[in-house]
């Protein structure tokens, strides 16, 4: 799994934390998504807030996909890899005004709108540029995720998206907008899903949606249905690809486009998770009253997810092939959620012994803080290793 020619400190030793990218892993699964959606002309925008590495970005637009993006840094790198504006979508609650001028000078493919009040800005902005928006309407389509619900989007208690109920008065009011264009609809429901049932309902809803527009004789030029494909964070070896196959399938066999539409989706963490690795150094075995403590040179500034979402990943120890033991795997950060696992069975573990936090090529290094005055962690991908 960790391969390559590492850099050294002054003392010799290897420079921790870091996050390792197996490009390899990477471009199997960009190669499997480009096969599966290829099977029905889907278009694929990666969603760059799992990972926005170089690297991970050159390997994106080796593929052909477009961009799903968040915020105004996020299209500015895109734009900066090198990925098309007319295959760059534009999601988020909030998009400020520069962010929303710079989508425009860029003339990207569509705005995911969220609100009545954000139309009317884009509308406006676009006004003072003389340009007209592509606008898709990101709907709430109530539907559970079964998720965490951290990462859950497709409820009616969530930020996200336009309710169903106020889709008539959205309809009303679209007419004297003459600066946008409404193009498609959107949908997103969570994150992680590895249940396929929840985008059967999805498609359901959808396929109710359509309904809506087609009564009304309109039949917009594609739909969008997000993300949200979960990966197996407890066994990365055994399974480094997601069921992209049966994802796929259950939008073809359930979701009923109408001709001339396009169907687009917006994968994040399905591409990147797997090929990824926080490495990290233990530099204290410690014990305690009740149990034994393996303390990192790696804490939740590299890599959040645990402590934000209680999240599992597979930890391994790289340097040795002892009997196993159980741990409290945690890090330096001075609070006690700096907590990566409890009750971890890992090889016995000893000072300077490397670490391998698994399935971290998602949402790891694109959520690094610097808290505590930490330093950001450095990334390497097999590619660069091996070249040295």
């Amino acid at each position: 799994m960790l391969k390559g020619n590492f850099p050294l400190d002054k003392f010799g030793q290897l420079q921790t934390p870091f996050y390792y990218y197996d490009m390899n892993v990477l471009r199997s699964t960009v190669d499997e998504v480009e096969r599966q959606a290829g099977k029905a002309d889907f278009r694929v925008h990666y969603a760059l807030k799992a990972n926005v590495n170089p690297a991970i970005l050159r390997e994106v637009r080796r593929a052909g996909f477009g961009a799903d993006c968040v915020s105004g840094g996020e299209i500015q790198a895109a734009i900066d890899a090198g990925i098309a504006p007319e295959s760059i979508v534009f999601a988020g609650v909030g998009k400020a005004d520069w962010e929303i001028n710079l989508a425009l000078d860029h003339n990207i493919f569509c705005f995911n709108v969220e609100s009545v009040p954000e139309l009317e800005v884009i509308d406006a902005l676009a006004a003072r540029k003389n340009r007209t928006a592509r606008v898709a309407l990101r709907l709430n389509p109530n539907v559970n995720a079964h998720t965490h619900h951290y990462i859950t989007t497709g409820l009616n208690e969530n930020k996200f998206g336009i309710n169903l109920a106020d889709l008539d008065a959205v309809m009303t009011l679209l007419p004297s907008l003459r600066h946008v264009q409404l193009v498609g609809v959107h949908f997103h429901i969570g994150s992680q899903i590895t249940d396929l049932t929840s985008f059967q309902s999805l498609c359901v809803r959808v396929n109710e949606v359509q309904d809506y527009f087609l009564a009304r004789r309109i039949v917009l030029p594609h739909v969008n249905v997000g993300g949200g494909l979960g990966v197996n964070y407890e066994h990365p070896n055994h399974f480094p690809l997601p069921d992209f196959e049966g994802y796929f399938q259950v939008f073809r066999k359930h979701l009923h486009l109408q001709p001339g539409q396009s169907l687009h989706f917006e994968p994040g963490r399905s591409v990147v998770a797997q090929c990824g690795s926080l490495i990290a150094r233990v530099l204290y075995v410690k014990q305690g009253a009740a149990k034994q403590f393996a303390i990192l040179d790696a804490g939740f500034t590299d890599l959040i997810r645990p402590t934000l979402y209680q999240a599992y990943h597979r930890i391994e120890n790289l340097s040795s092939d002892e009997e196993e033991r159980q741990y409290d795997v945690v890090g330096p950060i001075c609070e006690s959620s700096d907590t990566f696992a409890k009750a971890c069975t890992l090889n016995c573990a000893h000072r300077g012994d490397l670490i391998a936090l698994r399935s971290a090529g998602a949402y790891g290094e694109v959520m690094a803080s610097q808290y505590n005055l930490r330093r950001l962690p450095r990334a390497y991908t097999s590619d660069e290793l091996a070249a040295h």
